[in-house]
């Protein structure tokens, strides 16, 4: 039962999984029809019937403004610039009835109810998200990192004493509660020696455990971070699903590991903590396959949330200063072959266990939507019985969002919240991370174009 930096199981096991996650991308390859279901095409424009002439109006006009190559690569100076000019006033009132409306529930709980019973009244899930995160030299103390444990606590208790939907989730990032630095160090030490997953659950219990290759500031810290992180699953368990983000490479294997020992300890019964992965990345497919393998040794159930990702430019930048191997798929299609492949796999045990594994199919890509729609069927796999979900951003993709909801799936929206000022990092970060998406979105722009004229043709003619 101990734990490595990449969580390996033996290599004829791992060999074995691969095989079949092979053949489970095979087997979909020789069922997928040729026309898929026109109630998934997504191209009916009227999805966005619910959707008031100003919102039509708002989201056309920013997203017209993410078609800009430029303004999106620079958005981060340029909202800098407006608040120098503006004042900060200024650049709240700017901001609040445009970009802040559009991707933000908003500020307070009274605002956030309100954004997300308009949201269940469409059939469409809140997934909160404490837009709060660190990398590496932003690291704060630990004050700062128990005021974040205390926004998380608040967000737990407002996903489950609300009623927005059944089966609430929320998203958590661990560099809001651990430091960046002490990520990237036992990413290196569990890279070298072994860590025992029942180690670092005894330490969330509080017992004062000294982990090999930290100094004594350094265990204090870790220590600290995990009975943070065990306060919150506490709190969530058996009420909010809590989604653990994928960040960078250079620290993930810690996160992962982190999050596997709360799996380990708190998805006994079920999957209350996830672990996402992010198939951009060359080794995604292994890491999930050894994920698989570590659930089942270790007996406790698996949340999968699958993304593409959102760090690619980075990442490529850091590999090449370093001179290590690009992490990255080269291509839009190997990242394509990586995500449906990995996909596949979770159907497939998905179908087998219900019990025991989860997905969030957390795509904005079409195809893959349909493609987990379409073996969700083929396998007899509900549409919302609760093992499989699909998740997009909140303000994005809202055609795919509202036919799925309207075909009965299960859909979550990634509902960040907070203050202008608060979540202002967050939108310039999902802006750059996601500018493929954002500049990609013609299709959206179309079908808000169309309903638009549609509702001008009937003024006209009325």
């Amino acid at each position: 039962m101990m734990m490595c930096s990449r969580l390996r199981p033996s290599l004829p096991r791992l060999l074995s999984l691969r095989v079949m996650g092979t053949m489970a991308s095979r087997t979909v390859v020789v069922k997928q029809p040729d026309i898929l279901s026109a109630n998934l095409a997504f191209e009916d424009p009227s999805a966005f019937r619910v959707k008031s002439l100003g919102e039509l109006l708002r989201a056309l006009s920013i997203f017209r403004f993410c078609s800009f190559p430029v303004l999106v690569n620079n958005c981060g100076k340029l909202m800098t610039i407006a608040r120098t000019l503006l004042g900060k006033r200024g650049f709240s009132l700017l901001l609040r009835p445009t970009v802040y409306a559009q991707f933000v529930a908003g500020e307070n709980e009274s605002e956030i109810s309100q954004s997300m019973g308009k949201m269940s009244l469409l059939g469409l899930r809140p997934m909160l998200a404490v837009p709060i995160e660190e990398d590496l030299g932003e690291s704060t103390g630990e004050k700062r990192y128990d005021d974040n444990m205390e926004a998380m606590l608040e967000c737990v208790r407002m996903s489950h004493s609300n009623a927005w939907s059944k089966d609430p989730m929320m998203q958590l990032k661990i560099t809001a509660l651990l430091s960046p630095e002490l990520c990237v160090k036992l990413t290196t030490l569990i890279a070298q020696q072994q860590y025992d997953l029942n180690l670092l659950v005894r330490a969330m219990d509080g017992e004062a455990i000294n982990f090999p290759g930290l100094d004594e500031s350094e265990v204090a810290h870790f220590l600290c971070g995990l009975q943070r992180l065990n306060k919150i699953a506490e709190a969530s368990a058996n009420k909010v699903r809590v989604l653990v983000d994928a960040e960078y490479t250079y620290m993930n294997p810690a996160l992962s590991l982190v999050t596997m020992a709360m799996m380990k300890k708190f998805n006994k019964d079920g999957a209350w903590i996830w672990n996402t992965y992010q198939c951009y990345l060359k080794e995604s497919r292994s890491l999930l396959l050894e994920a698989l393998h570590l659930s089942k040794t270790e007996g406790f159930c698996l949340g999968v949330k699958l993304v593409r990702g959102a760090y690619m430019d980075k990442e490529r930048k850091l590999a090449e200063r370093e001179g290590r191997r690009d992490p990255i798929h080269q291509c839009w299609e190997d990242t394509n072959d990586s995500y449906n492949g990995s996909l596949d796999v979770m159907l497939e045990v998905i179908s087998q266990k219900p019990e025991s594994y989860r997905i969030i199919v957390a795509s904005h890509n079409e195809e893959s939507v349909r493609r987990a729609a379409k073996r969700m069927e083929e396998l007899g796999i509900d549409k919302d019985g609760g093992s499989v979900c699909f998740g997009q951003l909140l303000g994005m993709c809202d055609h795919v969002s509202l036919t799925l909801a309207k075909e009965g799936y299960a859909v979550y929206k990634s509902v960040p919240y907070g203050s202008v000022d608060d979540t202002l990092p967050y939108l310039v970060r999902r802006a750059q991370e996601n500018r493929s998406v954002l500049q990609g979105i013609r299709k959206e722009r179309d079908l808000l174009r169309q309903e638009l004229f549609r509702r001008l043709r009937m003024r006209g003619g009325s």
